[in-house]
């Protein structure tokens, strides 16, 4: 620092000051958060909350610990406390978590500033996210200790599916050591038992950026089924685009495993994977409720399976089921993922589309109807959908808007079928 800039800083008032270290901090590409001598939020720049996900006004007097989680290093912590408390500074790293639940490698400083009465009064820290996934240099040495540590098995692939790093946990639950799966893809771990519709439906999740969770059955090592919950979470760098992919699995105990297994059976249809009529029933109070205290609208979409009873007169029941589960794709693909998709009850499908107009609607069911129309099934040949369309209004009921939706699909029925009808 020269002499003039010394003077010169000496020279500003309290708040030119204050105006000087706020424009400074509002500008900085590193995070900067300010707590009082209680460990109260009272500052954070825009590069901070960019960083956490959580607002400037979400963060106001909350204690910094609300970004930490179970890959958060105790010692880590314990010394960030003993060195503020003797030496009035602090640096060091760790994971923490964005609000989204994501967790992220923080390196960051701090240091204490003592009022006059020699007391702290306020803690300034400068952070910078450094979370790097390439390799094994790309974890860093913290990283790896975290997850290695963690019981659950932890893997991370590259974003073409290729294995980077596996912890011990993830050898103790599959039986393949890190060097065994090291530069191959997950599908060593697969079970035979997962059909197309699922990978679909994780796919779908995965490339539009958000976590999927759910029961997977895997195959270890030694040939045996292992049932898992697991989570995959796609890692972004800063162009928004995906380079990674975190998965996390936890073996379940035969009593967890069939307590989960028995919802899964009680909410979803079997021969299909959407939910089932019981599931449907209470998705639509749900999003009735919602549309009412929002003022916003939702569609509903009745569909049938055109001559459905021919084919399984004709070709029998398991070519029945094959069309059934191929419509059950289409309903995956050519809806929204905020969308739920209900196997009502044979050859019948619902689909509610929240927050979604009829226009709309209608646009989806026509997408719907066309893929299915576009399909030829070996020894039936082409088989068409007859689709229904309505629109929620304020004073609807489930009862009101079910009857209204189905008397447009017979309306499309009576029109000469493999059409949509919303009117």
């Amino acid at each position: 620092m020269t002499q003039e800039f010394s003077e010169a800083l000496q020279s500003l008032s309290a708040d030119d000051s204050l105006a000087l270290f706020r424009t400074s901090a509002e500008l900085s590409f590193n995070s900067i958060v300010m707590t009082n001598a209680r460990h109260e939020i009272v500052y954070a720049n825009p590069a901070f909350c960019n960083m956490t996900g959580y607002s400037a006004e979400e963060l106001a007097g909350e204690n910094p610990k609300i970004l930490q989680g179970p890959m958060t290093e105790p010692a880590v912590i314990e010394k960030l406390r003993r060195d503020l408390k003797k030496n009035g500074f602090f640096s060091g790293s760790t994971i923490n978590y964005r609000k989204n639940g994501r967790p992220y490698l923080v390196e960051w400083n701090i240091t204490e500033i003592k009022g006059n009465s020699g007391e702290p009064r306020f803690y300034i820290s400068i952070q910078k996210d450094i979370t790097q996934l390439h390799a094994a240099e790309s974890t860093g040495n913290l990283f790896a200790k975290a997850i290695d540590a963690a019981y659950d098995g932890i893997f991370i692939t590259t974003a073409e599916g290729i294995i980077e790093f596996a912890n011990q946990g993830f050898e103790i639950i599959t039986g393949y050591s890190p060097t065994e799966v090291i530069g191959r893809d997950p599908s060593v771990l697969k079970s035979g038992r997962h059909d197309k519709t699922f990978y679909k439906g994780l796919w779908r999740h995965l490339k539009e950026g958000l976590p999927f969770r759910a029961m997977v059955v895997n195959r270890h090592k030694s040939g045996h089924e292992i049932h898992c919950q697991q989570t995959i979470t796609p890692v972004k760098n800063a162009s928004g685009e995906i380079t990674h992919f975190i998965s996390i699995i936890k073996d379940l105990s035969d009593r967890v495993f069939a307590e989960l297994k028995l919802r899964e059976q009680a909410s979803h249809d079997s021969l299909t994977g959407l939910l089932n009529r019981r599931a449907g029933e209470i998705e639509l109070d749900v999003v009735l409720i919602q549309a009412q205290e929002k003022d916003a609208p939702f569609s509903l979409l009745m569909l049938d399976i055109d001559d459905f009873k021919v084919v399984n007169d004709t070709h029998g029941h398991p070519k029945g089921d094959e069309v059934i589960k191929e419509v059950a794709d289409i309903l995956m693909e050519q809806t929204r993922k905020t969308d739920k998709v209900v196997r009502w009850g044979g050859e019948e499908f619902i689909v509610i589309l929240p927050f979604c107009d009829d226009d709309k609607a209608r646009e989806i069911a026509e997408s719907i109807r066309a893929a299915m129309a576009g399909i030829e099934f070996e020894e039936i040949g082409h088989v068409t959908l007859s689709i229904g369309v309505t629109e929620s209004l304020p004073e609807d009921t489930p009862a009101s808007i079910l009857e209204r939706v189905d008397q447009r699909l017979y309306a499309a029925k009576d029109a000469g079928k493999n059409r949509v009808t919303n009117d």
